[in-house]
């Protein structure tokens, strides 16, 4: 039988504990070379709609150790609105019920068959924040307590969830655009880690003193900037135009999630993405090489050294996404889900066919 889960379930079985200690084991087999992660593929067109362009995304990997390989798309109108001074890549829930489309689909790497398909949402925004918090644990000080994140939506919760696994951090300082959206996030997480998230009018209010900062946006403009970088800090992001090239470069130990680039892009005839009109997006840090900075994997495996004093700025970018996170982190929910009867099971041959591909 092949199980349907839903974000619900999903939520339900994977905490920010486990994902991380997955990830961290999973990584390690990535390193070695024994874990196998392709590219992030994005084809994109025009649409009917004057502000809007739609992008089908696919990323994947097989984890020969948890048994599986995955398959992640994502069928998105996207919009590059202007939000104060900076240009946002924004997703439209432009399917029925005002809803987005994204699938993560596992399959067995022994047979073949599908074993699950579920929602990515739940499992991408916990994916991320799991490999910022493997940058924090072997990156930031031992002794880090504080935190400052820039960025108050789905993301920066799961980002603090993870820093909190990882350290014992007593303050953390929000700063985002939106007041309201500040203050709301802030109450949340207060309550939810307990303890004291503030909220704050200023980004330099945010980093002011921080051991530990967070950026956590969906800007395609920098965010960060190198006069903020300080002894012993550890900076965090969870995609590539958030910190401004000088900032990377102000920093002693710098270490990316993966050596591409970029996702491979496929344009339609004459199309050009909005963030692509200066240097903004993927464009952004165009100055460095990515494929000579190390890895989170490295780092975990000890091929790269991580933080060699308290006063070292240390760097994580989480420039761009994995599918071997989804075979990981799929595993796990697959057998959570499995062992506590969630889901809707349906039978198998109806993914399969008879007739030789």
């Amino acid at each position: 039988m092949t199980l349907i889960l839903s974000n619900a379930d999903v939520a339900s079985v994977l905490n920010m504990a486990d994902c991380i200690a997955v990830l961290d084991e999973a990584y390690a087999e990535l390193g070695h070379g024994r874990g196998i992660t392709r590219t992030r593929s994005d084809t994109i067109t025009e649409t009917n709609r004057g502000d809007a362009l739609y992008s089908l995304k696919s990323m994947d990997g097989v984890a020969p150790a948890l048994g599986v390989g995955a398959v992640r798309i994502n069928s998105d109108i996207v919009t590059w609105p202007k939000v104060g001074n900076n240009m946002r890549r924004v997703k439209v829930p432009a399917a029925p019920n005002a809803r987005f489309t994204g699938l993560v689909l596992l399959f067995s790497s022994e047979t073949g068959e599908p074993l699950a398909i579920m929602p990515d949402g739940v499992m991408q925004r916990m994916r991320v924040g799991a490999a910022n918090g493997l940058g924090i644990k072997y990156l930031a000080r031992n002794n880090a307590r504080s935190i400052g994140i820039l960025g108050s939506g789905w993301q920066a919760g799961a980002q603090l969830l993870a820093a909190c696994a990882v350290r014992q951090i007593d303050t953390i300082r929000c700063y985002s655009p939106s007041a309201e959206n500040r203050e709301k996030f802030s109450a949340e997480m207060t309550q939810m880690l307990g303890v004291d998230v503030i909220p704050v009018a200023q980004p330099e209010e945010a980093i002011a003193g921080a051991d530990i900062v967070m950026c956590a946006s969906n800007t395609v403009d920098p965010i960060f900037f190198e006069k903020w970088i300080r002894p012993g800090m550890h900076l965090s992001s969870i995609k590539r135009p958030e910190v401004e090239p000088a900032a990377i470069l102000r920093c002693e130990r710098v270490f990316v999630h993966t050596h591409d680039g970029k996702p491979m892009h496929t344009l339609s005839k004459g199309l050009t993405l909005p963030e692509d009109e200066g240097n903004k997006g993927w464009k952004n840090a165009s100055q460095i090489d990515f494929a000579k900075l190390p890895s989170l994997p490295q780092l975990i495996i000890g091929e790269a050294q991580g933080r060699q004093s308290d006063d070292e700025a240390t760097c994580f970018l989480n420039n761009l996404g994995l599918g071997y996170q989804f075979a990981a982190v799929g595993a796990l929910i697959y057998q959570k889900a499995r062992d506590q009867g969630l889901g809707h099971d349906l039978p198998t041959d109806w993914f399969t066919e008879d007739v030789h591909p």
